[in-house]
């Protein structure tokens, strides 16, 4: 008879630790597909950009031959004058002075404006600082273990489960790259130096 009512318990524990995964796992689906979403949107946005500059190079006059300038962006690689590469206005980016004067005969050309990523400087700041507000966070711990949810708590993230997961998932990625060590079943720690 014991053993059969504590077989019993112990079936009640499994189902409820089931039921409180499945609940992390729904909100977890939930805020990929809202992360996909974005992603998704983003996508399009850079594929009608490209798009647009694709016609416009397949429709843009022959270019005046003009020195090379080095780029001052950083996804943009300088040119060596010495070896053969983009010359024209349409790949070499130009100074405002080489934007608004014409050279004799030819007719003025400006370059039109870059386009801006989606993310605005508000996203930046609410997603792009969450390791740097978690490694905060543990800077002041001394070395104790906390949840996840209690790290969202401080950082004002629990407000809904995709913020707490957010924070999760940070949390494990931090674990993977060795900032972060995980101390027990969602329990973390600050990485001992």
């Amino acid at each position: 008879m014991v053993a059969v009512t504590h077989t019993t318990r112990n079936v009640e524990i499994t189902a409820e630790n089931l039921q409180e995964e499945l609940h992390r796992l729904e909100a977890q689906r939930q805020a990929l597909e809202r992360e996909l979403a974005v992603v998704t949107a983003h996508l399009g946005s850079v594929q009608q950009a490209l798009a647009a500059l694709q016609g416009l190079m397949r429709t843009a006059p022959p270019a005046v031959s003009r020195p090379v300038v080095s780029s001052p962006v950083a996804d943009v690689p300088a040119t060596d004058p010495a070896e053969p590469g983009p010359s024209s206005a349409v790949d070499a980016p130009a100074t405002a002075d080489e934007r608004t004067k014409g050279s004799e005969g030819a007719p003025e050309r400006t370059r039109p404006a870059r386009r801006k990523p989606e993310k605005t400087a508000q996203d930046q700041g609410k997603y792009g600082r969450l390791t740097e507000q978690i490694m905060e966070f543990f800077a002041g711990t001394g070395g104790t273990a906390v949840r996840a949810r209690d790290v969202a708590a401080a950082l004002g993230r629990d407000t809904d489960a995709g913020s707490i997961n957010a924070v999760r998932s940070t949390l494990d990625r931090l674990v993977g790259t060795s900032r972060v060590q995980r101390a027990g079943r969602g329990l973390y720690r600050a990485h001992s130096s």
